[in-house]
């Protein structure tokens, strides 16, 4: 019953789905992630080589930690840019993502201490280090694709996840199996070869790498007009012809960013780009990263 309250308080929320997993050591995929970092497909990424005990091992991120309350929240637009635009990632389409997710994900929080039972915990989006995609598929709101994103069965992969850890125990949900079968459109459609094989993401080659991460100006232009983040292997996935639009207002983008040609960008001004994207997650690139897309 507690977790079946906690889960309906996440819906009423407006979170799209909510599962339940059990705090602890992550086994085969903390093997996975060190060879990946072995690799250097995190490439500038250091913060993925720090505290990498913690990110295999959800107990180490809360003492006494006993459960991990996933969450997911939809983000597909309804509204989307005329392709012959500078494109930007639907998860830039609105409001930061942080700020929507963890303002929700303290509310259930809150929630839980008030109306269920005193708990210690934390919460994250995004915040710490946490394997998010591996406990959301163990809490079993989905599986990871071949495209190394979590895909929610009936819904798609365009959610942002979140997380709170608690030190009481719940009710723990039973893992999916994965249901890619023998599909690898993300991978055959992947313009810049960043998925190496299935389930295996070289972010040195990833377009959302080169355009967030990767501080240094661009050396060549970027395919499909793309100047921020990347959804190729997300839209070609046939699991998100079932996605819908998001309900959340703050997702929803406004009618001055989705008439943002090539030519208004350019001529941008600081003052200008703050106005535009003060609370986006874009902001944090910088005017200059993002001309530097384009001018390609």
């Amino acid at each position: 019953m507690t977790s079946a309250l906690i889960k309906q308080e996440a819906l009423r929320l407006g979170f799209d789905a909510c599962g339940i997993c059990k705090a602890e050591f992550t086994g085969e995929h903390a093997v996975y992630l060190q060879k990946w970092i072995d690799n250097g497909y995190n490439g500038e990424m250091d913060y993925m080589k720090n505290n990498v005990e913690k990110r295999s091992n959800t107990r180490l991120l809360v003492e006494n930690a006993k459960s991990v309350i996933v969450t997911a929240l939809n983000y597909y637009p309804k509204k989307t840019q005329n392709p012959e635009n500078p494109q930007f990632s639907y998860h830039a389409y609105g409001k930061d993502y942080h700020i929507v997710v963890k303002e929700k994900l303290k509310q259930l929080y809150e929630y839980i201490n008030r109306e269920i039972f005193p708990v210690t915990g934390r919460f994250f989006c995004d915040t710490a280090p946490l394997l998010e995609k591996y406990n959301a598929q163990k809490s079993g709101l989905g599986w990871i694709g071949k495209n190394t994103q979590l895909i929610i069965p009936g819904k798609g992969s365009f959610f942002f996840l979140g997380e709170i850890i608690i030190d009481k125990e719940l009710d723990y949900d039973i893992p999916q199996t994965n249901k890619c079968g023998n599909c690898q459109k993300c991978v055959d459609a992947c313009p810049v070869n960043a998925l190496i094989a299935p389930f295996q993401l070289d972010a040195r080659r990833c377009i959302s790498y080169l355009t967030i991460e990767d501080k240094s100006e661009l050396s060549r232009p970027l395919p499909n007009n793309i100047i921020y983040g990347c959804d190729i292997c997300n839209k070609v996935c046939p699991h998100n012809q079932l996605a819908t639009p998001t309900k959340i207002i703050e997702f929803h983008p406004s009618d001055q960013f989705l008439n943002l040609d090539k030519n208004a960008i350019l001529a941008m001004d600081e003052k200008s780009f703050h106005k535009i994207f003060k609370d986006s997650p874009v902001k944090r690139i910088g005017l200059a990263h993002l001309k530097s897309a384009i001018s390609k």
